[in-house]
């Protein structure tokens, strides 16, 4: 039985970046590029009194003491924050990638997270945000597998669909293994992941998507000679395409 203790190592900032992006921000009616700059900013310098001023007095506490947790997990982390253009009235989409390396036990894990956050500005704060497309990998292989990540973005409720994670060169008599698995946010700390054998080259599976709509969430992990990597990705459950 493989714990999940790479992700409560070095996985944490993941989820944490939730937290950085929720909650509502004292800004005016229109999402200024002033404030998308000067946040990026923040982020980049630990700037954790600009981000006190601009959240709700309920988050000011929570997010720099949770901001400090990624700094302590990835020191080098960098930010970069791009805002899309949305074909919904009153809806900003901001596009976030995370970058960084730690060294752990002489291995360097290199992570590469990349989402994006929909929001609304009600009453000049940013209201009812959502993440949408997250896909995160940490990899101790320095990039070395040539590995392939096809999960859709977005899926019907009840559909059936593929979630396929192929390494593109298989090692021929070398076993790898790997493993994959839903979680809820809260609980990834107590799931445990049984490794197993991917003789055909990969992760395959078919699953069914929840019959309501909301935000599935895959974990997953591949043992590789070359290193290993664990990948998270969210998947939009909707009522129609």
């Amino acid at each position: 039985m493989f714990n999940l203790k790479l992700f409560k190592d070095i996985g944490v900032p993941l989820y944490l970046f939730i937290y950085l992006i929720i909650p509502n921000s004292a800004i005016t009616q229109t999402l200024k590029v002033d404030f998308i700059r000067n946040l990026e900013t923040s982020l980049n310098k630990r700037d954790l009194e600009f981000i006190k001023k601009n959240f709700r007095n309920d988050e000011n506490q929570n997010i720099p003491k949770q901001f400090s947790k990624i700094i302590n997990d990835f020191p080098n982390s960098k930010w970069k924050i791009k805002r899309l253009k949305s074909n919904i009235p009153d809806e900003d989409i901001l596009r976030i990638k995370v970058s960084g390396e730690k060294i752990v036990q002489g291995e360097i894990h290199i992570l590469e997270s990349n989402f994006d956050y929909l929001f609304s500005i009600v009453n000049g704060q940013i209201d009812e945000g959502i993440i949408k497309n997250l896909f995160t990998t940490i990899r101790t292989d320095n990039n070395k597998i040539d590995i392939s990540f096809k999960i859709p973005d977005k899926v019907l409720t009840g559909s059936k669909y593929d979630i396929d994670i192929i390494l593109n060169k298989p090692l021929e008599e070398v076993i790898i293994a790997g493993s994959i698995k839903p979680h809820q946010v809260n609980s990834i700390f107590e799931q445990e992941m049984l490794l197993e054998p991917l003789a055909s080259g990969g992760i395959f599976k078919i699953t069914r998507a929840p019959s309501q709509p909301g935000t599935q969430i895959w974990s997953g992990i591949i043992a590789h000679p070359e290193g290993m990597i664990t990948f998270t990705k969210s998947i939009d459950i909707v009522d129609e395409i």
